[in-house]
């Protein structure tokens, strides 16, 4: 059933668990991600970034993933993640799409609460959601040089002014960790985490989830997280999926899509039972 980010988050925090979020680019992807959250009997989000439109344009992704996440048989997010474009986000949501993260952690904070407030009034008319940013979360290849690129961790004294300014449904918070494919391993600052939790109110989202340990995860929701954002590992099971097949002698790709499928199923449903908190 097609959901927006405040019917699956806002019960997340307060069960203190967490929803999985999970681009995916193409068919494969999303079969593996909703037949994984079905079996599961958990929501999910799933996500395509701004960045990736050049592998799947955004009326592609929209004309396969708004119908199965309609028809799925427990709440699905359609959502248009780091949007870097008012425009590029407007269009989602005419495409269907029931979420934005609208993504402004590079601008100055006055005109980065300005820009998110201005999507939150149009989302919200749409009866959708948005999430925003709060503090850089770098790439994984910034996260050595964050402190001299100026990247920043989220201030806990900013965000409750932040947050009611805006009306954001979902604050992305940067904490240590980074997008893409980590180069060494990220500290959290967990108290951070939990100062921010304390006076958000407001379900709170971790970006660059690809890669953290399962001790990593488990005290990121224990302090506060209601969304970890996941690719890299989706990008690289369904790789080896395919990988797997021309090593078992597949030579069609008829016969080697059930690989794949099968592959990003196995890593989603072992992050949808780590985030549920489940042993």
């Amino acid at each position: 059933m097609l959901a927006n980010l405040s019917d699956v988050l806002i019960p997340a925090m307060r069960g203190k668990y967490c929803v999985g979020h999970f681009n995916v680019i193409n068919l494969e992807m999303a079969r593996g991600v909703i037949s994984a959250a079905e079996e599961a009997g958990a929501p999910v989000v799933l996500g395509i970034e701004e960045s990736q439109l050049e592998i799947c344009p955004l009326d592609e992704f929209a004309a396969f993933v708004v119908p199965m996440a309609r028809k799925a048989s427990v709440p699905v997010v359609v959502h248009f993640d780091r949007g870097q474009t008012f425009v590029r986000c407007i269009d989602a949501l005419k495409q269907g799409f029931t979420s934005v993260n609208f993504d402004c952690s590079r601008d100055i904070l006055e005109v980065n609460k300005a820009r998110v407030a201005e999507m939150s009034r149009t989302a919200h008319a749409f009866g959708a959601t948005v999430e925003a940013e709060l503090g850089v979360t770098p790439e994984a290849k910034e996260l050595e040089f964050a402190d001299a690129a100026g990247l920043s961790l989220t201030d806990p004294e900013q965000v409750a002014e932040y947050v009611q300014s805006t009306d954001v449904d979902a604050l992305a918070i940067s904490v240590g960790t980074a997008h893409g494919e980590y180069l060494k391993t990220p500290e959290i600052d967990y108290d951070r985490i939990r100062k921010i939790s304390e006076t958000a109110r407001i379900p709170l989202v971790l970006h660059g989830g690809s890669g953290l340990s399962d001790s990593m995860v488990r005290e990121a929701v224990g302090s506060g997280i209601s969304k970890i954002d996941i690719f890299t590992d989706v990008n690289i099971a369904c790789c080896q999926g395919a990988i797997q097949a021309c090593n078992d002698g597949i030579h069609l790709v008829t016969e080697m899509i059930p690989y794949e499928v099968h592959a990003v199923h196995a890593v989603v449903s072992e992050k949808i039972r780590l985030f549920l908190m489940k042993d």
